[in-house]
């Protein structure tokens, strides 16, 4: 694996970003020395969303393979037990590289869901103690989890424009849920699924400058929609296989983790490596048809 390209884009990211993190820490009182470690903020990074595209399915592994074969690129490694440690200390810097390096940009066309991430299995939730107060017991398409809900917005690219995160427990519909926040700044149209349709979240978005796009239940009336709303209904699909890609492919849902800054700091490099993954799955419009499709009423 070649980490030069991945390193230099995290490094750039994170000279940029740290004055203003450094400017910000808030102070106990306590001298403390600003040494640098052996393994840079930017390394650790780069080892982390490097692990979410190998084909490693535990982290150990993997990092045991980066001190043998690549000491080369890494020639300051520390000892696993330590690295898992010093993975809380970037959680900021890579939320902040998702955000400025990794986003895609707004076309008009959106699409929208919510796939659960299971944090242990239904028959546990008793005893789970990692997750106490933060995961829910929640339903989906396919039964009954315990976790969290990763809601996603893409464009027709497959890039993402916005995410969030919530208890399991959360549906679209109701009144926490967090789709006026993700739209805040998407404008044209947004597809979703069923569980999305709701007059209220309708009206809402439609204020802001975003209409919500959904099928209608069997006891609805039927309302008068474009040809070219419908074809886009109908590939809806491309956001769930982005969530399929983030599950099977980037590894953001497992059942490991000890405490929930790994779970976020994991499921932040999984974001980030889907981002920079060479080819994502789109609808291949070209510009002309999108600016078209973006310009509709």
């Amino acid at each position: 694996m070649d980490f030069t390209a991945l390193f230099v884009d995290v490094d750039d990211s994170w000279k940029r970003f740290r004055p203003e993190y450094e400017s910000r820490l808030i102070a106990d009182g306590t001298r403390r020395r600003r040494r640098e470690g052996k393994l840079s903020v930017s390394e650790i990074m780069t080892l982390l969303i490097a692990f979410q595209i190998s084909n490693y399915r535990t982290f150990k592994h993997f990092y045991l393979h980066v001190q043998r074969h690549h000491r080369d690129a890494f020639p300051d490694l520390v000892h696993y037990g330590r690295f898992v440690k010093l993975t809380e200390r970037v959680t900021l810097p890579l939320f902040a590289y998702l955000r400025s390096r990794c986003m895609g940009e707004v076309t008009g066309i959106g699409f929208i869901d919510a796939t659960p991430l299971r944090v242990c299995s239904t028959k546990r939730v008793s005893r789970h103690r990692t997750f106490d107060g933060l995961a829910a017991l929640g339903k989906s398409t396919v039964g009954w989890f315990f976790g969290f809900k990763l809601h996603l917005v893409i464009n027709d690219r497959g890039e993402l424009l916005a995410f969030a995160i919530t208890p399991g427990n959360v549906d679209p519909p109701k009144a926490d849920q967090p789709v006026p926040t993700l739209a805040k700044s998407l404008w044209g149209r947004l597809f979703g699924d069923k569980g999305y349709l709701d007059k209220a979240l309708f009206d809402e978005l439609y204020k802001g400058g975003v209409k919500l796009v959904t099928q209608i239940r069997k006891n609805m009336k039927n309302k008068l929609m474009g040809l070219e709303e419908k074809l886009l209904l109908r590939k809806r699909s491309l956001i769930e296989t982005v969530n399929d890609q983030l599950k099977n492919v980037c590894q953001i849902e497992h059942a490991r983790h000890r405490k929930p800054s790994h779970f976020l700091v994991h499921l932040l490099a999984g974001l980030a490596a889907s981002a920079n993954q060479p080819t994502k799955p789109s609808l291949n419009l070209n510009p002309a048809e999108q600016d078209a499709l973006a310009a509709l009423p």
